[in-house]
């Protein structure tokens, strides 16, 4: 039981050392990983299209 409690403890410990990010910074670094996630998925679909109709393409 000791170890559980101390295993808590240094939880707490460790926790109050971390360096959250302010409001502004979650929001830009939201926007960018949003923003990057929205620009590969349109990259990779636009690139599946195109490698669709040139196997197509080729096939016929």
């Amino acid at each position: 039981m000791e170890r559980i409690t101390k295993f808590f403890s240094d939880i707490t410990r460790e926790m109050r050392k971390v360096s959250w990010p302010k409001r502004e910074e979650l929001t830009r670094y939201t926007i960018t990983v949003l923003a990057t996630v929205a620009f590969f998925s349109i990259f990779f679909g636009v690139l599946d299209l195109g490698i669709s109709r040139l196997i197509r393409l080729i096939l016929e």
